[in-house]
């Protein structure tokens, strides 16, 4: 009995670890994988930038589904705390990898509350 659930603690461990690499190719793989770079430092810099685009998408992800958790645990609402724990962080189905962005450098940060209320059944949970 401790043999199988130790195998299932590995195997979900391993796939957690599968789901991120297959994210961070995704990540790499965007317009066609035309760029990697003509030096050493190049490709060096593009792998990190494709880590930290990819470490945005899980910390962005983990953030929704805690905020929904913590929402739909305070209503009670079993069905939809169900549907969130089977969700993964690492999912990119939300994330337009293949958009055109445009950053600029300002004070004011994206309102993460108020996407969120565009979710069905969330209820925003004050903090305490």
């Amino acid at each position: 009995r401790e043999d199988a659930s130790l195998r299932n603690y590995v195997q979900r461990a391993l796939n957690r670890g599968e789901a991120y690499h297959q994210l961070r190719r995704a990540v790499s793989s965007v317009n066609g994988d035309q760029f990697r770079g003509s030096s050493d430092e190049e490709i060096q810099l593009w792998n990190e930038c494709a880590r930290l685009v990819t470490n945005a998408i899980v910390y962005f992800n983990s953030r929704i589904l805690s905020q929904l958790l913590t929402s739909f645990e305070y209503q009670g609402d079993t069905k939809r705390i169900d549907i969130v724990k089977q969700a993964s962080p690492v999912a990119w189905h939300n994330i337009n990898l293949k958009g055109t962005y445009h950053f600029e450098l300002s004070e004011k940060l994206p309102d993460l509350e108020e996407l969120m209320r565009s979710i069905e059944g969330y209820l925003p949970v004050s903090e305490k």
